[in-house]
């Protein structure tokens, strides 16, 4: 049962489709398109070239990937549950004609598969059954453990793909990276978020303080970002960035739906609110009851007091 994963890049998320896919038996093989990277722990690597590879071109993408399930015949093709491994995957669906089911949690090895998925932005878990020759998957984002990475240099098989004119036509023509600087919010290890609470743009400077302090990313929700004092690459939640840090400090955060799919792999959430009814309070693993305003700085100044700073 060869199970084929579509790789991105490198790194944790990798790494919890790679587990998943294992989980489901047999020899796994991994697909790149484009440049090669560094994977261990598969059987062989497929990698895929042509000069429409240098962007991201998701239905050329998925072509080549349809030739590889047609030359294989794989069981089954798993890819993270990012926007561009759904996005991939939904293509080969479309080609194959073959269902395809998105941000799985858990698959049995039963024909046909039974998974359980996670629904309206991880607010409940679905049980679903998948036909089709090939099984099509991604796997939700910080749902399943990551594996260390195996040992082992895979053999590598270079091919290109046939692509028409239309595989070329959606690509990525350019890319305008966060004017921020420092820790990513989606690596982060630590992430400061601020919701309506914050009041303004300015309300904004003692989150980062805070920040700052402990190393790490200044997040918010949408309802900031709809306001305009942050922008939307800050965003936490399910149309924003999915996060998984060892901990989040959620600031003046209700805790919409939409937000806690974003946040709920966070290991620890604390949560700073005037409200102790608010809906973030049934998540967090701590609560303080009060106003960011005099919350937030408190804790940056014990904290350079602890520093001796």
């Amino acid at each position: 049962m060869t199970v084929v994963v579509y790789v991105e890049e490198p790194g944790d998320l990798t790494q919890q489709t790679l587990a998943f896919a294992r989980a489901l038996g047999g020899p796994v093989h991994a697909f790149i398109a484009g440049d090669p990277v560094q994977i261990h722990g598969v059987e062989a690597l497929h990698l895929a070239e042509s000069d429409a590879f240098t962007s991201y071109a998701p239905a050329a993408i998925a072509q080549a990937l349809v030739e590889l399930v047609e030359r294989l015949a794989p069981a089954a093709v798993v890819a993270a549950g990012t926007e561009r491994g759904n996005e991939v995957l939904a293509h080969v669906a479309a080609k194959l004609d073959l269902p395809f089911s998105a941000n799985c949690v858990a698959a049995s090895q039963a024909d046909p598969l039974q998974v359980t998925r996670a629904r309206w932005g991880g607010s409940l878990l679905e049980e679903a059954r998948l036909h089709g020759a090939v099984k099509l998957l991604t796997v939700q984002p910080h749902a399943v453990q990551a594996e260390d990475e195996a040992d082992g240099e895979p053999a590598v098989e270079r091919f290109t793909p046939a692509l028409s004119e239309a595989d070329r036509l959606v690509r990525v023509v350019e890319r305008v990276e966060a004017a921020q600087g420092g820790v990513s919010l989606a690596d982060a290890k630590v992430v400061v978020s601020a919701g309506r609470g914050a009041g303004s743009t300015e309300g904004f400077g003692i989150i980062e303080e805070l920040a700052a302090l402990l190393g790490g990313a200044v997040g918010c929700s949408r309802a900031v970002t709809m306001a305009g004092w942050r922008p939307h690459t800050d965003q936490v939640g399910q149309t924003g960035t999915k996060i998984a840090p060892d901990v989040y400090i959620a600031c003046g955060i209700s805790g919409a739906t939409q937000h806690m799919a974003g946040c709920k792999g966070a290991k620890t959430i604390v949560a700073i609110n005037t409200d102790p009814e608010a809906s973030i309070m049934a998540s967090a693993d701590y609560a303080v009851i009060g106003d960011l305003h005099e919350v937030v700085p408190a804790i940056s100044e014990e904290l350079r007091k602890s520093r001796g700073t």
